[in-house]
C-alpha cells in the first residue's frame, strides 16, 4: 500500500500519527482555531473553577473543609470524565466529533449554572447579615449544572491537545520539531484563558455579581464552540480505530487461557498481521519487547484458535496488541507519581484562596484584590516561563544535553516535582508568620490580619513554574509514549492523575480535620483559620512531594 492509499479523498486519515496528503491542511494554519477554543474553554472552567471555594462558603453557605472538599471532588471529577471522552474518541466518534458533541453538553451546563446564580427562585436567598440559606432544589439545578460542565470537560480534554498534535507529521522533520513546540504554546493559551478568569471574571463575581461572573464564561464556552468550528477546513482528521479497551481485555483473556502454554524462544513465531499496517487500519505495527512476557502468550497460536478459518481475537492477540498493552503498563507508574503534584496544585484553588481571605485584600487605595485573583500570580508566571523555556532554556540546555528538546520528557516532568516542594514550604512559612503575627498582636476575630496577600505572590509564581516544567512534560510524554491507535485514551490517563490529585486532596483534608479536632481541639483548618495551623498541612504536603520525588527516580 502507498503512503497516498492511507488517506481518504477529503484529506483525512485512518492512521494516527500521519500526515494529511493535503498540504493546504494541518501545520500551524490549523493550530489557531484549536488554541483559541482551548484558550476560551478554560476561561470558562477557571472562571468557575478560580473562586468556586467562596462562592460554596458564603453564597452556598458550607464551612470551610466542606467548600474545599466539594471543590476538589467537583475538579476531580471533571479528570475522571475525561476517561469517557477518550473511549469514544478512539473508539466510535474521533476527536473532532468528540470536541464538537461533548462542547454543546457543557456549554448547556455553563447556562444552567448561570441561571442558578441569577434567576430569583433558583439563587440562594440571604438574610440583613448576609448568611444564605439555599433550598434543595437551588441546591440541586446549582450542581446539576456543575457536572454537566465536568461531563462536557470530559470530552474536550482528552482529545484537544492531542487533536493539535495530530495536526504535525512526524515523518517531516521541520513539523516533527513544531509538533514540540505546539505543546508549550498550547498550555501558554490555557494560561490566557485561565489570567483573563482570575482577573477580570474574579472582580466581577466579588463587586458586581455571581450572576454575571458565571454569565460570561458561559458566552467564553459559546465562543470556544465557534472557534474550533471555524478551522473545520484545515484539520487533518483522523478516524477512531474501534475500542482500544476491547483490545486490552482481549489480551488479558487470551493471556490468561494460555497460561499454561510456553512463550517460544523465536519471538518471531508469536502471531502477527503480515500487512504492512497493525489489525486497527492505519496503526503501525510495533516490535516485541521483552518485559512483561507473560502477556506474550496471548500471541501464541494454538490449534483452537482459528474458528472456520478466521482468528478469534479473545483467544488469540497480535503482537502490536500485546505491545499496546505493555506501553500503558509502563506508564503507570509514571502516571501514578503526578497524583501529589497536583494534589499540591489544587490548592491554589482551595486552601491558597481561604488563606488569602484572613490577609490583608488591599491593593491601591481603597480598592480590594480578591483573594482568588492571585492565582494571576501562577499565570503569569507560566505565561513567563513558557517563552523562557521554549527560547532560552532549551537551546541553553541542548548545548550541555545534546538532546534536541534540550532536556528529555522525563527530566522535565522531575524538574518541576522539585520545584513543587519549594511551593509549599513557602506557603507553609508564610501561614507561620501570618500566625504568630495573630498570637503576638491577639488578632484571632479579626477578619483580616494587618499582613498584605501579595506575601502569597510567591507560593503561586513557583507552582506556575512548576507547571511548565511538570504538565507540559507529561503531555508531550504521554502524546509520544501512546500507541497509535490509544492517544486519547492516554492522554486521557494522564488528565486522571489531577483526578486522582484533587481526591487526594478532599481524602486528606478530611482525615487531617477528623484526628486533628480530636479532644475539642479546632484543628488544623477550621474556619477562623486564626486559630488552626494551616502551616502544617503545606508541609505535610511538602513532605509528601520529596518522597513522591524519591519514587519517580526509581521508576522513571
Amino acid at each position: 500500500m502507498t503512503k497516498e492509499d492511507r488517506y481518504t479523498k477529503d484529506g483525512t486519515t485512518d492512521c494516527h500519527n500521519m500526515p494529511a496528503i493535503k498540504k493546504e491542511t494541518g501545520t500551524w494554519k490549523a493550530c489557531p482555531y484549536i488554541l483559541g477554543n482551548e484558550c476560551c474553554e478554560r476561561l470558562a472552567y477557571y472562571g468557575i473553577n478560580t473562586n468556586l471555594v467562596n462562592y460554596l462558603k458564603y453564597q452556598m453557605n458550607q464551612s470551610n473543609v466542606v467548600a474545599v472538599s466539594s471543590v476538589t471532588n467537583w475538579s476531580g471529577t471533571c479528570y475522571v470524565t475525561p476517561l469517557i471522552g477518550a473511549f469514544l474518541a478512539d473508539a466510535y466518534l474521533g476527536r473532532y466529533w468528540t470536541i464538537a458533541s461533548f462542547s454543546i453538553i457543557y456549554v448547556f451546563g455553563m447556562t444552567l449554572l448561570t441561571l442558578s446564580a441569577s434567576i430569583h427562585g433558583l439563587k440562594p436567598s440571604c438574610d440583613s447579615k448576609n448568611v444564605c440559606h439555599p433550598k434543595g432544589l437551588q441546591t440541586g439545578v446549582f450542581y446539576l449544572g456543575l457536572y454537566l460542565i465536568a461531563l462536557g470537560t470530559g470530552g474536550i480534554k482528552p482529545c484537544v491537545s492531542s487533536f493539535g498534535a495530530d495536526q504535525f507529521d512526524d515523518s517531516d522533520e521541520a513539523e516533527k520539531k513544531a509538533k514540540s513546540s505546539f505543546f508549550n504554546w498550547f498550555y501558554f493559551s490555557i494560561n490566557i484563558g485561565a489570567l483573563v478568569a482570575a482577573t477580570v471574571l474574579v472582580w466581577i463575581q466579588t463587586n458586581v455579581g455571581w450572576g454575571w461572573g458565571f454569565g460570561i464564561p458561559a458566552v467564553a464556552m459559546a465562543l470556544a464552540v465557534v472557534s474550533f468550528f471555524s478551522g473545520t477546513r484545515l484539520y487533518r482528521n483522523q478516524r477512531p480505530g474501534g475500542s482500544p479497551l476491547t483490545r486490552i481485555c482481549q489480551v488479558l483473556v487470551a493471556s490468561f487461557r494460555k497460561f499454561r502454554v510456553k512463550v517460544p524462544n523465536d519471538k518471531s513465531l508469536l502471531y502477527e498481521t503480515a500487512d504492512e499496517e497493525s489489525v486497527v487500519k492505519g496503526s503501525r505495527k510495533l516490535d516485541h519487547t521483552k518485559q512483561l512476557s507473560f502477556l506474550d502468550k496471548a500471541a501464541v497460536e494454538t490449534p483452537s484458535d482459528h474458528i472456520k478459518g478466521s482468528v478469534d481475537a479473545w483467544r488469540l492477540c497480535t503482537v502490536t496488541q500485546v505491545e499496546e498493552l505493555k506501553s500503558i503498563i509502563r506508564l503507570l507508574p509514571i502516571l501514578a507519581t503526578g497524583i501529589i503534584f497536583t494534589t499540591v496544585y489544587s490548592q491554589m484553588g482551595t486552601l491558597f484562596v481561604l488563606q488569602g481571605n484572613t490577609m490583608d485584600l488591599h491593593m491601591v487605595g481603597s480598592f480590594q484584590i480578591p483573594s482568588a485573583s492571585l492565582s494571576l500570580f501562577d499565570t503569569i508566571s507560566v505565561i513567563f516561563w513558557v517563552p523562557v523555556y521554549d527560547r532560552l532554556i532549551v537551546p541553553l540546555a541542548r548545548k550541555f544535553t545534546g538532546h534536541k528538546n534540550g532536556f528529555t520528557q522525563l527530566q522535565r516532568i522531575a524538574i518541576g516535582l522539585v520545584i513543587s516542594i519549594f511551593a509549599m514550604l513557602a506557603a507553609g512559612t508564610l501561614e507561620l508568620m501570618r500566625l504568630r503575627m495573630v498570637r503576638k498582636h491577639n488578632y484571632y476575630e479579626f477578619k483580616h490580619v494587618p499582613m498584605s496577600i501579595f506575601w502569597q505572590v510567591p507560593q503561586y509564581f513557583i507552582i506556575g513554574c512548576a507547571e511548565v516544567f511538570t504538565f507540559i512534560g507529561q503531555l508531550e510524554f504521554f502524546y509520544e509514549q501512546a500507541p497509535d491507535a490509544m492517544r486519547s485514551l492516554c492522554s486521557a490517563l494522564s488528565l486522571a492523575t489531577t483526578a486522582f490529585g484533587n481526591y487526594l486532596s478532599t481524602l486528606l483534608v478530611n482525615v487531617v480535620m477528623d484526628v486533628s479536632t480530636r479532644h475539642g481541639s479546632p484543628g488544623w483548618i477550621p474556619d477562623n483559620l486564626n486559630y488552626g495551623h494551616l502551616h502544617y498541612f503545606f508541609w505535610l504536603l511538602a513532605v509528601l512531594s520529596v518522597l513522591n520525588f524519591g519514587v519517580y527516580l526509581l521508576v522513571a
